[in-house]
Order: C-alpha cells, then structure tokens, then sequence
C-alpha cells in the first residue's frame, strides 16, 4: 500500500510484505490449499502439517535470493500436492543409502511436476536448487567418494524428466557419477518418466532402479509387505496415471474427514476451555508418520484431564513434527556426526552400561520360574526340606512364560534452553544407545521430546493481544513436540534424527504437563501389554508468555495434576529422572543427579528395577477397576 492511500492511524506496510503476500498466495494456489499457513522466518525452511515455514528475506534482497525464496515454496506446495506421505513411508527401502536415493528422487518428481506445466516454476525451482548446491560448495568436489550418490541420482532424473540441464553448481556431483549410473540404471530412468502423475508406480519404478545399482539387498525386508499389497486389486497402474493420484487423494480426504469428525465429537462432549495437547495434534500425528495410534473412545482418564482448571488460549499453531521435517537430511547428518564427534568417550561408558543392562534383561527373559509345582523340574534348593521332614513332598519348578517382550518404553526428552549443551547432549546419546538396547531385547522404545516453537509466546501470544488481551488466557505459547523415533520403526532408520538436538535455536521453554499427556496418549494407544514412560528433565515447566498473564504456579500445578492422573488412574507406569532437580517433590518414582555424566547410569537402573518388577504397578489395577465401573 502506498504512502498517498494509506489512512490516518494504519501502520505503514514494510516494502517486503507485498512480496510476501504474493508469495505465501502462490504457495497456497499450487498447494490446492486456501487454509495452509505461511510464515517467514529466520528459523530453518520447513513444510510441517498445514505449515510451510520460507527464510525472512534480507532487508534488500537481490533478484536472484527473491527467487531462491520463490523457488522454496515453489518446492513445499508441489509436496503437499502430488505427495501421499503414506504410500511413500509404506514403499521406502530400509536400507540408509537406499533410502537417501528413494527420499531424493520423490522430490525430484514432484518438483518436475511444477516444472513441466509451469515455467516460471521451472526458473523458480532451478534457481533453488542453484543456491542449494553452491551452499553445499559440491563443485570443488574432486572424488566421487566425496560426491553425494543421491543427489547424483536426483539431478539425472530432473534431466530425464524435465529436459533443462543440471543447476551448475550441482553438475560436478552429476558428472562424478553419471557414467556409473547410466551404465548399471539407464534403462530403468527411462521408464520414469510415464509414470510421473502416478507416486505408486513411479516408486515401484525407483525401487527397481535400485535393484539395478546393486542396492536389492536392501529392500529385501520390504519384500513381504509389498506382496501383500501387490496381491491387493490394482488401483492406479492398470488405470489412467490421474486415476491413481485422485485415489491417494480421497484416501487422504477420507482419513481427514474421519479425524475432524471423531474432534467435532470430542469437542462437544468437553469445555473448549479445558483443551488439552491430546487434542491438538490429530492430523499431524498422521503426517508424523506414526503407525499403531488409534483414536480413543473418551475415557475417564480424558474426562479427568477435562476437569482440571487448566486453559488453552489457542491450539492453533501448536504441532507434532517428525524431527526429519525440522531440518534436511544434509544438515541431520551433520548434526548426528557432531553429537558422535563430541561423546566418542561417553558412548563407551554408556555402551558398557547398556551392555549389562541387556544381560540382566536377557537373564530375567530366560531364568523366570514358578515354584513349588507338581510337575516340573526337581528344586534341588528345597531338597534340605526332606531332611528336616521326610513326610514333605518333593517340589518341582517350572519355567514360565513372561510378558517381558509384550513391552513399550517411550523416553520423553525435555528440549528446553535450559538443557542447551553438555545435558542435551548426553541425554541424545543415553536414548539413542539405550533404544539400541532395549530394542535388542525385544522392547518397542519410542523417543519423543517436547519445547515451544518461539520464545515470549509466539503466534499465539501475538492473536492475544490482536484480539485485546482477554483475562485469564491460560496457556499462552506454540507448543512444539518433536517425534525422533517412533515406537514402529527400527532404531537405524531413526539413530540421525537425535542429532537435531544439536540444532542451535530448537531448545527453547518447556511445558511439561501436557508433554506428559501427549506422551501418554501415544503411549495408551499402543497394542502392549506393559508400557512405561521416562522423563527426561533439568527443570519444573517454565513458559514466561504464559506465566506473564496466569498465576505464578499455573503450568506445575497442572504438571502435578498430571502426573497424579497417570500414576493413580493409568496402566502407564511413569519414572522420572531430573538432571540437577529435584523431581521427587513430583513424581512417586524419580531420581535426582547432579551431573548429566551420571544419567547414563540411572537410566540403566530404573528400567532395569522396573524390569525387575512382576508387572505394571497398582495404577494399573486401579484404572482397570475405575474402566470396568464406567
């Protein structure tokens, strides 16, 4: 708006915003989305949910960083429309570098299909990809051990699917490889380009490509389910190519109808006030890529959870992300690299631990027994009763089966600013060698951590003062929980997503209540038999938007409400460990160290006691009997 039209009183509008607004308009035109979010931020660009998150541009940008910008969300719409996150976690190799190749190459698809219809797209994209390679400085590469086989692979298909050439900045990483790939693959890059509009057959394509390049080893664990599916009516391949984009489409549109449905139905049994981070997170849940949640019928646990005097001002810009969405997998791997490179000596120490942890764990799975039986094997331990009374019969034992391997932990990780440095970083590396461990012994583990998206409020403190500072606002932050392993899927698939914790400007204040309820809701969903939850903190909740406006015990009342909820009324048994607090004025079960070097140990400990135990403690019994009353 120009100075000359501007009223009396109207702020005056910053030169960049027209360009935003023209931009966040073209995201959402290609997205085939009117209500996706677009933001600009200093933060990492990133596509989560119904957010896509561009970079602040500089206060003069050039034309080309304009667009870069362009490009970005060029390359998140196209995502969100021709990409089913399903379909392509369901047909994803395992394998690391396989994967990479199979992840790369989707990208390159849905950016191609811009490319191909769109021209300024087209310019857009290629100059993204431009500056993407001459940040990454891949043209001094000089050994083809040095060049990325990925991004190789990813540039020849954008060759082959939308004729312009490689991005100069990217066409030493293409040359490197582009023999060796033509020669074990060429035939199988032609046969991508037909099936470009249809995601389930081109990956069906991708995976053979693999095959070619020597890489069908690694898809050999997805074999089995992709039979199934193969042996399921064809849906797409025998079909017109949009037929089968329009049947990923409804099947999305069917699982989004069902989750607002099963909200408005939840919503209308409860307070809109007494909202809590259960609720939040449905949908984005989905998109988190996490199977084996089912939604709940309302229990009296979430009846519970209603009745405590705990406000949410917004729930609109909180969310649940994968931590592959907060950062690209370059950058991942560096972090993961990092966090390696500072505890070499400290993974040993844990590695013993872990070690001993799996032996005792081993030893209780083989050497359960049930005493005093008919039948069995003798006891020799009671033969000295015979001495003592000849008349006593013999005792026998048996083996018994247990319930160890019906088994979930979930280690629930406080990412909060306190935690920054030598804490955060032994607490990645205690859970990711621990979920190593325990998943050896049989043992689901499921790793979560939780913080807020902004300091001082965020979005959700900036629509409260729009709407006049209401009283009372409860809960006044942009609550962010962070998925790094889900309890389905196999520690190598997720061991780099604990790096992001190294990620400077992710750890920021900390809400602990309903990160506890979030945790537990995952966790109470699971199929199970025993589930426990560790958490992992340095600290009681600290939010200052939130306890600015609400009194000061606001957010530790409501952790302690919830943690006297899951240790009376829930099978979930839940133990705590502090790192230089004291978290047994909390939790019935907890230990307090000094020093984050001592938390490899008490880690090991309290789930080896726990695993020492029969089974689920009384909490359980009581939910039980209060579930069966209602």
């Amino acid at each position: 708006m120009s100075q000359s039209n501007r009223r009396p009183g109207q702020p005056q509008e910053a030169p960049l915003d027209p360009f935003k607004r023209a931009v966040a308009a073209s995201v959402r035109a290609i997205a085939g989305e009117r209500e996706l979010e677009v933001s600009f931020s200093k933060d990492k660009p990133a596509l989560s949910g119904s957010h896509a998150r561009l970079p602040e541009p500089s206060k003069k940008p050039t034309a080309e960083a304009l667009r870069v910008t362009r490009g970005l969300g060029d390359s998140m719409a196209l995502r969100r429309a021709c990409h089913d996150i399903r379909l392509h976690s369901r047909l994803a190799p395992q394998g690391g570098q396989a994967r990479a190749i199979f992840d790369a190459v989707e990208q390159a698809r849905v950016e191609a299909i811009g490319a191909r219809s769109m021209q300024g797209v087209s310019d857009n994209l290629a100059a993204m990809l431009e500056d993407k390679f001459a940040r990454a400085n891949l043209a001094d590469i000089t050994n083809r051990e040095d060049a990325p086989l990925e991004e190789a692979v990813a540039l020849l298909v954008r060759e082959k699917l939308t004729g312009r050439p490689t991005p100069s900045s990217g066409a030493r990483v293409l040359e490197l490889w582009r023999d060796w790939i033509e020669e074990k693959a060429g035939s199988n890059l032609e046969e991508l380009l037909p099936h470009i509009n249809n995601q389930n057959a081109f990956a069906r394509a991708v995976r053979d490509l693999l095959g070619s390049m020597d890489m069908g080893e690694e898809l050999d664990e997805e074999q089995a389910q992709e039979s199934e599916e193969e042996a399921e009516p064809p849906q797409g391949e025998d079909s017109s190519e949009e037929g089968g984009e329009d049947e990923a489409e409804g099947e999305r549109s069917q699982a989004e109808e069902a989750d607002a449905s099963a909200d408005e139905d939840e919503a209308g049994e409860s307070d809109a006030a007494a909202t809590t981070a259960e609720e939040v997170t449905e949908q984005e849940d989905l998109d988190a890529e996490t199977p084996g949640e089912a939604r709940r019928p309302e229990s009296l646990f979430d009846q519970a959870t209603h009745q405590m005097d705990y406000r949410v001002f917004t729930t609109e810009f909180d969310e649940v992300v994968g931590a592959e969405e907060l950062c690209d997998e370059e950058e991942l791997d560096r972090l993961r690299a990092f966090l390696d490179k500072q505890l070499a000596n400290l993974q040993g120490v844990v590695g013993r631990l872990a070690n001993r942890l799996q032996r005792r764990l081993m030893a209780q799975q083989n050497r359960s027994w049930e005493f005093d039986q008919e039948e069995g094997v003798l006891d020799t331990a009671r033969l000295p009763r015979l001495i003592i009374d000849p008349m006593q019969p013999l005792s026998f034992k048996q083996e018994r089966d247990t319930n160890f391997r019906d088994t979930v932990v979930t280690l629930l990780i406080d990412n909060s600013g306190s935690m920054r440095g030598r804490p955060i970083s032994v607490a990645a590396t205690c859970a990711d060698i621990l979920a190593r461990t325990l998943e050896r012994c049989g043992v689901r583990v499921e790793l979560l951590g939780f913080t807020t998206r902004a300091w001082k409020g965020g979005q959700s403190r900036e629509k409260w003062l729009k709407e006049g500072k209401p009283p009372s606002p409860g809960r006044l932050n942009d609550l962010r929980h962070i998925i790094y392993k889900s309890a389905d899927a196999p520690w190598r698939r997720s061991r780099r997503n604990l790096g992001l914790m190294m990620r400077e400007g992710l750890l920021k204040e900390n809400i602990d209540g309903e990160a506890l309820l979030w945790a537990h809701h995952r966790l109470i969903a699971r199929p199970e038999q025993r589930k426990i939850l560790m958490m992992i903190s340095d600290g009681a909740p600290v939010d200052d938007s939130t306890l600015s406006v609400n009194p000061g015990n606001y957010l530790e009342r409501h952790l302690r409400g919830v943690i006297e909820l899951i240790e009376t009324r829930s099978p979930v048994e839940l133990l705590a460990i502090g790192i230089g607090h004291d978290v047994t004025r909390y939790y019935r079960r907890a230990v307090t160290i000094v020093d984050a070097e001592e938390l490899a140990g008490a880690m090991t400990e309290q789930l080896a006691a726990l695993f020492a135990e029969e089974g689920p403690r009384r909490g359980g019994e009581v939910h039980r009997r209060l579930r069966r009353a209602g």
